[in-house]
């Protein structure tokens, strides 16, 4: 009882994973094309595929040129290559593990991403972070992912209240999950979406995740 008060009085920091903690991109570009080569089909380049990281895989390939028939056979293709490479072929964005250290020390912490949980928390395990985050909501644990607020909501819950909750995250749908489900969001530039955009719709954007959890810090000191 006393932890969980103790809980209610710090603030909550979610996390997105993809270009906000951890550089997956090698693993993922890889898998798409894998994906296209197996049905002989013209690769998207990578700029194409990075502009969608962060949406669910279905939205993915369907924006890619995917028909709609094919988009589960295209998943299970990435999904088996993926399976293989992911944990060699993702790293810590500089700052990732910083950020979520000093973020341990005044926040509750979780994540908030697209990936499936099971794949998230191994990442998390393998780059040796998982031991922070008191939750991690992929896309599998719900029914609608952001920009739909439903994930973030879910963390929240499990996580219990907060005095503040923040989402940072790299994309525009971070902003929009968080606005919906009346946190404050923050957007870091060193993923895939540009300044202009990010400012466009977060309520701050910075460069990192180090720096958005310092920026946290200082507005509740």
């Amino acid at each position: 009882m006393r932890k969980r008060a103790k809980m209610m009085n710090k603030p909550t920091i979610l996390f997105d994973l993809d270009g906000t903690l951890i550089d997956s991109t090698e693993a993922i570009v890889n898998g798409f094309y894998k994906a296209f080569r197996s049905y002989n089909l013209t690769e998207p380049t990578k700029a194409q595929i990075c502009s969608l990281v962060g949406h669910p895989l279905e939205y993915m390939f369907g924006s890619l040129g995917v028909k709609e028939h094919l988009i589960a056979d295209f998943i299970a293709i990435y999904k088996d290559d993926y399976r293989q490479n992911y944990l060699s072929q993702t790293t810590l964005l500089p700052g990732g593990f910083e950020a979520v250290s000093k973020a341990s020390e005044f926040a509750n912490l979780g994540v908030v991403t697209t990936k499936t949980s099971l794949y998230s928390k191994n990442l998390l395990e393998n780059l040796g972070i998982l031991k922070y985050f008191s939750v991690v909501i992929g896309r599998d644990d719900v029914t609608h992912p952001k920009p739909n607020p439903e994930p973030i909501l879910k963390a929240l819950e499990a996580i219990g209240k907060s005095p503040k909750s923040y989402m940072i995250g790299d994309t525009p749908m971070d902003a929009k999950a968080a606005k919906s489900a009346g946190i404050f969001s923050i957007g870091v530039t060193c993923g895939y979406e540009s300044r202009e955009n990010l400012e466009s719709i977060c309520d701050y954007v910075c460069l990192d995740a180090l720096s958005a959890v310092e920026y946290i810090r200082v507005s509740n000191s």
